[in-house]
């Protein structure tokens, strides 16, 4: 999957695949995770929040199943 660099203090890239429903998100430290099942609108907002970081913590990190990739 395809990740855009993005500018934050905790994630160094986010991807996301429309047809899967899958938020891949690669973290500043390598790991990679992928989160399952979120809406493209949510993807959406996450890439054009004022805080990328506040955004994820608040309404992906701990709403949606996940799975590590590395």
């Amino acid at each position: 999957m395809d990740r855009k660099k993005v500018s934050s203090s905790l994630l160094r890239a986010v991807g996301y695949d429309p047809r899967e429903q899958c938020l891949e998100v690669e973290f500043n430290d390598g790991r990679i995770t992928q989160f399952l099942r979120v809406p493209s609108e949510v993807h959406r907002r996450l890439m054009s929040a004022p805080s990328i970081v506040s955004y994820f913590r608040d309404q992906i990190e701990d709403e949606y199943s996940r799975r590590t990739v590395r």
